[in-house]
């Protein structure tokens, strides 16, 4: 296996065999076909491995074959090797190389294939946060995006909670998500903002969740300073029933009528 292909993550190596399987990616595996099922980074290199095994008198189903069994190996190993990565943000410390905030939600975002499950309390500087989530979905049609927001009501403001929720809507379309791309669903639990003081609660919880297999949990808010700036500390989970539960809870909230859809 060569370099490139063998260094993929597992979900790029997932969606390069459906992709081959279904028909979508063929002989012989341009770089602008690959371009459309991974990030542009990625295009030019597997597109050459592809092209290299194709020149050799690999089939189709071959490749996809391969491919899938360096998923397996993959799979099994992590099923008894759950990786998981420290994430600070903050000044760095002599002799400390733990993952960056900033740089792993990055990462997460633009390697995005199927879902996308963003939970948090504060966003602020939006547009720059998720401007790779942005140019994914640009990227991935199909790519499912769904986020969950406190919409909070401040101390001794008596607007209407509908009052409330649509201004928040308006101010993050307009300033906290990148202009002109497609929207994600937005939730928000309509406690928050309640007119009833004695029910109000926040949504307190930061986390991402990327294809059901990826988990990203952090103190950190969706802001510059939380992302970058403030000490912070959070872990990245590679577990596909971790990624499940979280995605099945927040799903049954929307479900059940427990969070509401705003977007």
């Amino acid at each position: 296996m060569t370099n490139t292909l063998a260094q993929l993550s597992t979900n790029d190596l997932r969606t390069l065999v459906d992709s081959i399987t279904s028909g979508r990616l063929t002989s012989p595996y341009s770089e602008l076909q690959v371009s459309r099922i991974l990030p542009k980074s990625l295009s030019h290199s597997v597109s050459c491995n592809l092209q290299s095994f194709d020149r050799k008198g690999f089939s189709p189903p071959q490749i996809a074959d391969m491919l899938g069994l360096l998923c397996v190996d993959r799979t099994s190993r992590d099923a008894n090797n759950t990786a998981i990565d420290l994430v600070t943000s903050g000044p760095e410390a002599d002799g400390v190389t733990n993952r960056d905030t900033a740089v792993v939600v990055d990462e997460m975002f633009k390697h995005a294939s199927n879902s996308v499950l963003v939970v948090g309390y504060a966003v602020y500087q939006g547009q720059k946060v998720f401007e790779s989530l942005a140019n994914r979905m640009a990227e991935v049609p199909d790519l499912s995006v769904a986020f969950f927001l406190d919409v909070p009501r401040s101390k001794g403001d008596d607007t209407k909670q509908e009052i409330i929720v649509s201004r928040f809507v308006s101010r993050f379309k307009d300033k906290q998500w990148p202009a002109g791309s497609r929207l994600p669903q937005v939730y928000y639990d309509p406690r928050s903002s309640s007119d009833t003081e004695a029910v109000r609660s926040s949504l307190h919880a930061k986390c991402i969740v990327v294809d059901r297999q990826q988990v990203f949990v952090s103190s950190a808010n969706f802001t510059e300073a939380g992302q970058q700036r403030n000490i912070e500390v959070g872990l990245r989970i590679e577990s596909s029933w971790l990624a499940e539960k979280l995605s099945h809870h927040f799903e049954q909230l929307r479900d059940c009528g427990i969070v509401e859809r705003a977007i």
